[in-house]
């Protein structure tokens, strides 16, 4: 796509029509029943349109995988204070993922059943990649601090990423009847206790007031 279409504003306007038309029709019907036609259909707009923006229908997901990855970050980057220990970052992140992946549910599980068809596995790693490593870097600094248990940050921020994943999982598909809200307290609780150096350490953190 060239430059000048991406900075037409009705140009992005109609884009976004599709790409929300798009994970609505995904995330009732399945990636593989859900035709270009249907998209455009659903969007009102002409079948050529949506090759000017995509290449097919798998560059349509694959932006759609890539734009829910940006706003997991931004959400998790609004909730975080960043002049804040290690370990209030960290439960700050994790409650905000937890609250993220309750609001759009309907897509992470949609994002859960095409994994399994492996198309799309590169994309999806991507996502569990950059969150690692971004917690990862936190937990060096609690480490450094000593704040945080001295294990391998990588290993340990694998230990969050699949707490929040997991528990979000758990909570989409019924297994856990808690409010989102609810639910990230649990967590971000969760993964202190599991990080902290100390017990007292962990009880200055969770008995610290939000901002």
């Amino acid at each position: 796509m060239s430059e000048d279409r991406r900075l037409t504003s009705q140009g992005q306007e109609r884009k976004q029509q599709l790409l929300d038309q798009a994970a609505t029709l995904f995330a009732e019907r399945g990636y593989a029943e859900t035709r270009v036609l249907d998209i455009v259909q659903a969007a009102g707009v002409a079948k050529g349109l949506f090759y000017w923006y995509f290449e097919n229908k798998e560059a349509l997901f694959r932006e759609l995988v890539e734009l829910n990855r940006l706003n997991l970050r931004r959400a998790q980057a609004e909730a975080i204070d960043p002049d804040a220990e290690p370990l209030v970052r960290i439960r700050q992140g994790a409650e905000a993922s937890v609250r993220y992946m309750a609001q759009y549910a309907n897509f992470f599980s949609l994002l859960e059943v095409e994994n399994l068809e492996k198309q799309f596995a590169d994309e999806l790693r991507k996502g569990t990649e950059v969150h690692t490593a971004d917690v990862a870097s936190i937990i060096r600094a609690g480490v450094a601090d000593g704040t945080i248990r001295d294990e391998d940050p990588e290993v340990a921020a694998y230990g969050v990423v699949g707490t929040v994943g997991y528990y979000g999982h758990f909570h989409r598909t019924g297994r856990l009847d808690l409010d989102p809200d609810e639910l990230a307290a649990f967590v971000g609780r969760f993964v202190v206790c599991a990080l902290a150096s100390d017990e007292s350490i962990a009880r200055r953190v969770l008995a610290a007031r939000r901002p």
